[in-house]
């Protein structure tokens, strides 16, 4: 029996049919050669056989996760994994210790796997890593053509039995991949059913599998659909050959190729990731999908500084209290950068309405930018402008210029919506030409940027997540989804969630106001993220006016990190609840989050070393699930060995810092 061949991606519109890049299962008809892989802790195995097709098997502990897996790739109309012949397997082992530039979990990440390249007949090879967290594997040709179209790629994940999975299903292709994860069995997912990663299998004993990629370049992203069985396939946007431009910012595609990519002959390929967690708590800690990155291609990183910023897109540019007119003019900013200067907040956002859109080189006539960044300068303050994605490309060489010359601290970069070849490419282009210019990046619009911030470490955090901003036209950022994405969204990499609303709200009294936000859930949800939530760009969602009316919160606010030296999970279920503890030098911070489930938690402060500390913690308030900002907070001196004990509302949260006395 001849192996199915992928569906080509059709040449006139971009349907769901055109993007098809899989390969069916066929059954092996001759003998197959085999060959093993085990994780350094011995726990997780690989089988590899080689036969009328390249399959792999997947065990924990002897228990199978995934059975007659498949993998291959069509290139210029031949299949690389038909009746594939090994000529030789050579393996390695490495353990080592890294550290990042940017120390979004840890400040040193130990990289330790076992390895199995498989070399075949044909030119082409593929690799296998065996990590402690998980599995992961990548195709490399060493084709003669220069340039070849890769036609599709087979990512056939077939697991043990019909488990339930958290997918982040998604309409269509065109999308900023903002979505719910939600959990059904991996049998009742369609067909016709297409989702981002990263999606979460959940095996027998709780076992969770991510399914994940990394190190995407020159290549699109994968994305996931249904089988109708206990199986997930990759699929693929097609290279874009007729693009439309919507009004400024949706660039969408209307003419496809029925290929997926056009790049070089020798090449590797983009991994593909299964993180494997007998915890749900080894999830949030894990850092497969950053180890599997290219190493960093910024040479001198001692310019990149992470920090806060003071955001004015989700509360409307509202500001009170003041003799001027709130809006985009100067004065609002000036009063943005007062406030960042008296917290200590390192940046503030340009977002939407500084520029006319379409002409990022036209300021609007109320915004004195000039004057404005050299105030900012002057309080140790610096500019982050927000941009359209497509009107940065149209004037790439002339903005990138303006923004070098007006010393901005970085990019927020916005509305790409597509993780097709094209847009990678502009993904690293961004990120390559800001770090010349010592300016970071935040892409929103976007997932997929998120694994790649080892290699550009400029690229401190993304969006691609559904997040705060919701609040301000649904209710969709509800406190379950808040404590699902620690082991959903945040598998792949920061996530720019933007939290800190102070104006909060129960179920009852939640209503969608755009130019007023609420959130749902209680204040003290809202300081846990700040240590939950991983983004070393972290935002400061609401209106100054209200942050300096709460002096006791930013207690918290100002000085709390947003990178760290050491991460805990104290305690965790996926979609439950979850207690992370963070160090930063000689302080630890401790947030915890619930899902609408009232949660009385007990934490042992174990994690600290010996010697006395102070506690300064902000619990749900009695009345929090009634008027959910409310708080108590509470002082006290502890020690390493002693066990705290808080409530948390539905919807709730607990937040404290633990300092040396």
């Amino acid at each position: 029996m001849s192996t199915p061949r992928p569906t080509p991606a059709a040449t006139i519109t971009l349907s769901l049919a055109a993007v098809l890049s899989v390969l069916g299962s066929a059954p092996v008809a001759r003998a197959a050669s085999s060959h093993a892989l085990t994780s350094p802790d011995g726990r997780l195995e690989v089988r590899v056989r080689a036969g009328d097709r390249l399959l792999y098997d997947v065990s924990l502990k002897g228990r199978p996760l995934l059975r007659d897996s498949g993998l291959s790739i069509r290139i210029d109309g031949a299949l690389l994994g038909d009746r594939p012949r090994v000529r030789s397997a050579k393996t390695r082992s490495v353990d080592r210790t890294l550290e990042p530039a940017v120390r979004q979990k840890a400040a040193t990440i130990r990289e330790r796997y076992n390895e199995l390249r498989l070399e075949m007949r044909g030119r082409w090879s593929v690799t296998f890593r065996a990590f402690d967290e998980g599995v992961a594997y990548r195709i490399e040709t060493a084709l003669p053509q220069a340039e070849v179209k890769v036609d599709a790629e087979e990512v056939a994940l077939r697991f043990a039995s019909d488990w339930p999975v958290y997918l982040h299903e998604e309409e269509k292709l065109f999308s900023h991949n903002e979505r719910h994860y939600r959990r059904r069995p991996l049998g009742e997912v369609s067909t016709g059913a297409i989702a981002t990663t990263p999606a979460v299998v959940e095996a027998e004993g709780g076992v969770k599998i991510a399914v994940a990629d990394s190190d995407i370049e020159d290549y699109p992203g994968l994305w996931l659909r249904g089988t109708g069985a206990a199986g997930l396939d990759g699929m693929f946007q097609p290279y874009p050959l007729e693009e439309t431009l919507r009004n400024d910012r949706d660039f969408e595609v209307v003419k496809a190729a029925d290929y997926i990519a056009v790049t070089k002959g020798t090449r590797t390929y983009p991994w593909r990731v299964l993180g494997i967690a007998e915890r749900d708590a080894d999830l949030i800690t894990s850092p497969l999908v950053w180890l599997l990155q290219s190493p960093s291609r910024v040479e001198d990183t001692s310019w990149i500084e992470p920090g806060k910023v003071a955001w004015d897109w989700y509360n409307a540019n509202n500001v009170f209290g003041v003799d001027f007119e709130s809006g985009v003019n100067t004065a609002t900013y000036k009063y943005y950068v007062d406030f960042a200067s008296k917290h200590e907040i390192e940046y503030v956002i340009l977002d939407e309405g500084w520029y006319l859109l379409g002409d990022l080189l036209a300021v609007v006539p109320e915004m004195d930018l000039p004057g404005l960044l050299a105030y900012a300068k002057q309080k140790g303050v610096r500019i982050v402008p927000w941009v359209v994605w497509k009107t940065l490309d149209d004037q790439f060489e002339a903005a990138m210029a303006q923004f070098e010359r007006w010393g901005v601290a970085g990019l927020k970069v916005d509305f790409m919506q597509r993780d097709d070849q094209k847009v990678m490419e502009f993904y690293h282009r961004v990120c390559r030409e800001a770090a010349k210019r010592k300016m970071f990046v935040d892409f929103h619009g976007a997932i997929r940027p998120a694994q790649m911030t080892r290699t550009w470490p400029n690229l401190l955090t993304t969006e691609g997540v559904l997040g705060l901003e919701q609040f301000k036209w649904s209710p969709k950022s509800d406190p379950e989804h808040n404590v699902t994405l620690p082991f959903t969204r945040m598998f792949v990499g920061p996530f720019d969630y933007t939290p800190g609303a102070m104006r909060n709200a129960s179920r009852g009294t939640f209503v969608p106001i755009f130019d007023q936000p609420m959130s749902l859930g209680t204040r003290c949800q809202q300081l846990a993220m700040y240590v939950v939530f991983e983004s070393p760009l972290q935002m400061l969602a609401d209106t100054p006016s209200a942050y300096l009316r709460e002096p006791e919160i930013m207690e918290f606010l100002g000085p709390v990190p947003t990178v760290w030296d050491e991460t805990r999970v104290l305690d965790a279920k996926l979609g439950d609840y979850v207690v992370v503890a963070r160090r930063k030098g000689d302080d630890w911070w401790v947030g915890a989050m619930t899902d609408w489930t009232p949660r009385e938690m007990e934490i042992a402060l174990d994690f600290l070393p010996e010697g006395s500390f102070a506690m300064d913690s902000f619990q749900d308030g009695v009345n929090a699930g009634r008027w959910a900002s409310d708080y108590k907070r509470v002082k006290a001196p502890v020690s390493r060995g002693d066990k705290v004990r808080f409530r948390m509302e539905g919807g709730g949260g607990w937040a404290a810092s633990v300092s040396p006395r």
